[in-house]
């Protein structure tokens, strides 16, 4: 049930009196105080303070720091007036040597209670203890309920669940601790006006850093907090974390010092700082770095059902990402495809590809087969400027190719390396069909579906399975013989959990874009005949399928310059100013580029691969001239992504 409407109803200052009091309707203050902010409060023995500031710096998220006081300081002049810390939390818990050992309702004697001399030696007596007060989540409760949000622990009568993750804080000094998360269910519909608010009350922890299955962040049971009380969700809802103030709890465990204090999860201290992300009017206040642009406001897309997951945005790599989406459709070759336009399909894909760790790239499409080699020039180019820029940010590469290339292929790798066009080397493999599991053990440890190799696989312009069973070129030719059964790493990894799938092509008879069948059928010559059969989650439609890998390229570098986005990623830990000069230099050398481009281009048609449309050995690609066309595209994919290094 709600809080009565007259504890409701209070200012913080009256809330502080009656909790002086120890007013016993107090227990949490969860719902109260509404439109102001909420502080978690760590009390440590001055030794120990610079390294936790350190530790708060370094993980803005959950420890937004909103003062530090003076030693014996038990006022806050900063964040609310008359205030003694002492008396104006309902219940702290008192630590010895890293032991929670007793909870009570007021510091006033706690702090002079000394085990022993060789303790107080150490640090004991209130004055030489500095008080922390961190932003908290409930600041940002007021703000979800005027946004239309059900803050479903408000609404159940609970305090908030809290857990502790897998996910290591950065350390600091003797601080080092997992991060604690809160978890609020939010109805699906509801994310994005979650998000805003949140995310414009930095103060309070900002967005949230996860939307989705709590197994990603290593908590096995929502209905099992490790603080505070379970919380119900109601159909339709997600479960949403935020960054908690209790890391702050779980440092003190970790670090052991000889006498500590903390508020009791969920008892917070009440300030009388207004609920917004601007800082209250003192140099002594810190707050993490907090900009109300419009376009930085990250928006929320769901990547995956098994597990769930949500990733975030900003508004400004959003609508840049839109860019090259709608540069990449352009049709010069008048083949019919923005008939198979599926908005969002790039953004989807690049954002789960920016989760991910392991990549598997898969091209080849035979279709001169009447030549040797039968490939032709889209598909390797769009692949490669993938898998650079994939390298580039961290992340595991392996191609996949066909058996009757794979020496052509480990070819065209060494001399994409030499000639700087692909980062490094990348392991090139193949997949033949060698029973029913095959594709199980190919793209699992053992076999073991809960531990997958890749978390993500792209095929780009790779000739795809139609309804038959054979394979066909755009002209309806059966090339079934020259093409091994990749198809069937798609469809295994559709019931394996963390397996993410991209399909990238021009004229729907390319792998993945199973998902677009009824449109292709319909509406692309040939169409009933030649469309594959194979879905993947994403499918990117474009002009020409290399121009598709390029804007992959472009927009995994959109997002991994957008601070929303990198928060996110991050989980809100680590330093907020952006990447390092160094990595953004090398990020932006392995874009893709016209000199680049036009450099594989040439080593393909050393080969002998062929144009795809017109059969000819010549620098063009599905018969357009890589001047200008090709070139073009490629300058203004480029104009887009490096319009500003940061989004």
């Amino acid at each position: 049930m709600e809080k009565s409407v007259h504890l409701s109803s209070l200012s913080p200052a009256e809330l502080r009196l009656l909790i002086r009091k120890e007013d016993p309707r107090i227990r949490t203050t969860t719902g109260l105080a509404n439109g102001y902010q909420q502080a978690n409060v760590v009390i440590l023995p001055s030794h120990l303070a610079d390294d936790f500031e350190a530790f708060c710096h370094r993980n803005p998220a959950p420890l937004p720091l909103l003062y530090r006081s003076q030693s014996g300081e038990t006022s806050c002049p900063p964040l609310a007036k008359h205030a003694d810390i002492r008396t104006d939390v309902s219940q702290f818990c008192v630590y010895e040597d890293g032991r929670l050992v007793r909870t009570v309702s007021s510091l006033q004697t706690s702090s002079t209670q000394h085990r022993n001399t060789s303790e107080a030696s150490s640090g004991g007596s209130w004055s030489d203890m500095v008080c922390f007060y961190l932003g908290c989540s409930f600041g940002f409760e007021g703000s979800m309920k005027k946004a239309g949000v059900p803050v479903r622990n408000v609404e159940q009568g609970t305090n908030v669940s809290m857990f502790r993750t897998a996910v290591p804080c950065v350390p600091a000094g003797v601080f080092c601790c997992p991060l604690v998360v809160t978890m609020r269910p939010v109805p699906a519909a509801m994310l994005d006006a979650t998000v805003e608010v949140t995310h414009l009350n930095p103060l309070a922890h900002g967005a949230p850093v996860h939307i989705g299955d709590p197994a990603l962040l290593g908590i096995p049971d929502l209905s099992r907090p490790d603080y505070g009380d379970g919380v119900e969700l109601q159909p339709g809802d997600v479960p949403v974390f935020w960054a908690c103030g209790v890391t702050a709890i779980e440092a003190i465990l970790s670090s052991k010092p000889s006498l500590a204090f903390s508020h009791s999860p969920g008892c917070m201290f009440l300030t009388d700082v207004p609920d917004s992300s601007s800082p209250p009017p003192s140099d002594t206040v810190h707050s993490p770095t907090s900009d109300h642009s419009l376009d930085l406001i990250p928006r929320s897309f769901l990547l995956s059902q098994n597990p769930l997951l949500y990733s975030l945005a900003s508004q400004r790599a959003i609508e840049r990402i839109r860019q090259l989406e709608t540069i990449i459709g352009e049709d010069p070759g008048q083949r019919g495809i923005r008939a198979l336009f599926l908005q969002d399909e790039l953004l989807r894909s690049c954002l789960s590809l920016s989760h991910a760790v392991s990549v598997a790239i898969t091209t080849g499409f035979p279709t001169h087969y009447q030549h040797s080699p039968p490939d032709e020039t889209d598909g390797p180019p769009g692949a490669i400027a993938m898998a650079t820029m994939l390298l580039s940010l961290g992340k595991q590469v392996t191609m996949v190719t066909d058996k009757r290339g794979l020496d052509m292929n480990r070819a065209i790798i060494d001399e994409a390396v030499r000639t700087g066009v692909l980062k490094t080397a990348v392991p090139l493999v193949t997949f033949e069909d060698g029973g029913p599991d095959s594709a199980l053990h190919f793209l699992c440890h053992h076999g073991d579906r809960s531990k997958p190799r890749y978390d993500h696989l792209v095929a780009i312009e790779r000739s795809g399975r139609a309804g038959d069973g054979n394979y066909y070129n755009m002209r309806g030719i059966n090339i079934k013989h020259l093409v091994d059964p990749i198809d069937d790493l798609f469809i295994a990894a559709q019931e394996i959990p963390g397996i993410s799938t991209t399909g990238i092509g021009d004229g729907g008879n390319e792998l993945g874009m199973g998902k677009l069948k009824e449109k292709v059928s319909t509406l692309m010559p040939k169409g009933s005949l030649i469309a594959c059969d194979v879905p993947a989650d994403f499918a990117v439609t474009a002009g020409v399928s290399n121009w598709g890998g390029y804007a992959v390229a472009c927009g995994l570098y959109l997002l991994h310059t957008c601070p929303a986005h990198q928060r996110y990623l991050r989980r809100g830990l680590g330093a907020e100013q952006g990447a390092p000069r160094d990595q953004l230099q090398d990020w932006t050398a392995n874009l893709p580029s016209v000199e680049k481009e036009e450099s594989i281009l040439s080593t393909l048609v050393s080969f002998g691969i062929r144009s795809g449309k017109t059969g000819n050995l010549a620098m063009e690609v599905d018969g357009l001239t890589f001047h200008p066309t090709h070139s073009d595209i490629i300058s203004r994919l480029l104009e887009v992504t490096r319009g500003s290094n940061y989004c």
